[in-house]
C-alpha cells in the first residue's frame, strides 16, 4: 500500500505498474506527486522535483560562468 508523503492518505496505485518519473495525484489532498525511485519505491511531492531542477539549472549556470572567466583570463594573456 502506498501513502501520500504530504497527508499520509492512501494512494490507489499498483506498485508494480509504476515507473520512475511517473506523475501521480493524491485523491485525499490533491498533491501532485512523482515516482522518484523504484527500489525501494519512493514517492515525492512534485515541488521537490522542481527544486531539484532549479538546483541543476543553477549548477549549470555556475559552470558556464567559470568557463567565461577562464576565457577572459586567456584573452588577457594574449594582449601582452
Amino acid at each position: 500500500m502506498l501513502n501520500c508523503p504530504k497527508c499520509d492518505g492512501n494512494l490507489d496505485f499498483e506498485e508494480d505498474e509504476l515507473d520512475e518519473g511517473d506523475l501521480l495525484s493524491c485523491d485525499e489532498c490533491g498533491a501532485s506527486l512523482h515516482v522518484a525511485g523504484l527500489n525501494p519505491l519512493e514517492i515525492q511531492p512534485e515541488e521537490d522535483l522542481e527544486e531539484e531542477d532549479e538546483d541543476d539549472f543553477l549548477d549549470d549556470d555556475d559552470e558556464e560562468d567559470d568557463k567565461d572567466e577562464d576565457e577572459d583570463e586567456d584573452d588577457d594573456d594574449d594582449d601582452y
